[in-house]
């Protein structure tokens, strides 16, 4: 008897257990949001487009204006992404806590701590497109103009052509003394005399012009 009266009180704990937890209730919220759409709207827009909670953990469709609403939610921290094979969009987390209060922000895998709040209910915009293909380079002129191997040989050419008429234009003052400077000097002695006269000495060099003026005499 001491057995049945322990088994029966057992099951009478278990289903006081299991009936307390069905009849506690979990309260759940649901995020909201609206993702503007591209110039043309399609119905393959629509279609294709999916909303993402954790990376696919559960998934939204969109409604005909665009806007989404993602239900049965705990409270917690949940980043929305955008999943569209055309279009790249920002990812965005939301945080609710235990009160019912929302707070969106940006995602930021570097640095969680930093926070960048954006508006709540979400607003997604098209980042750009995705581009699957790289796109082939065309030749340009301009490739060809800044060559260094054509550089090499068209600037000294210009540098040739441009200089004389720049000498042509200036000032008559100018040419002048460009000119003076170009021409040599022919009163200034030549380096060798000046030395040959400082080591020998000028008195040498004045007796031997003497002696020459005496035999032509």
């Amino acid at each position: 008897m001491s057995k049945f009266r322990f088994v029966t009180l057992l099951l009478i704990v278990l289903f006081h257990v299991v009936n307390g937890e069905e009849d506690q209730v979990y309260d759940t919220y649901t995020i909201e949001g609206k993702i503007i759409p591209p110039d043309v709207v399609t119905p393959e827009w629509i279609s294709a487009t999916r909303i993402l909670v954790n990376g696919g953990e559960r998934f939204g469709f969109l409604k005909a204006d665009g806007s989404f609403s993602l239900s049965n939610l705990s409270p917690g921290s949940y980043v929305v992404e955008v999943a569209n094979p055309n279009y790249i969009y920002e990812p965005a987390r939301v945080d609710i806590n235990s009160k019912g209060k929302f707070r969106a922000r940006k995602v930021n895998y570097v640095q969680s701590s930093l926070v960048q709040q954006i508006p709540y209910p979400l607003k997604f915009k098209i980042r750009g497109p995705y581009k699957y293909f790289q796109v082939r380079e065309t030749w340009r002129i301009t490739d060809f103009l800044f060559n260094p191997m054509v550089l090499m040989m068209v600037l000294p050419l210009l540098l040739i052509m441009v200089l004389p008429k720049m000498m042509n234009a200036a000032d008559p003052e100018t040419q002048r003394e460009m000119q003076q400077m170009q021409m040599p000097k022919y009163d200034m002695p030549e380096l060798s005399e000046m030395m040959t006269s400082l080591f020998t000495g000028g008195k040498k060099t004045q007796l031997k012009s003497i002696k020459t003026a005496k035999k032509r005499q």
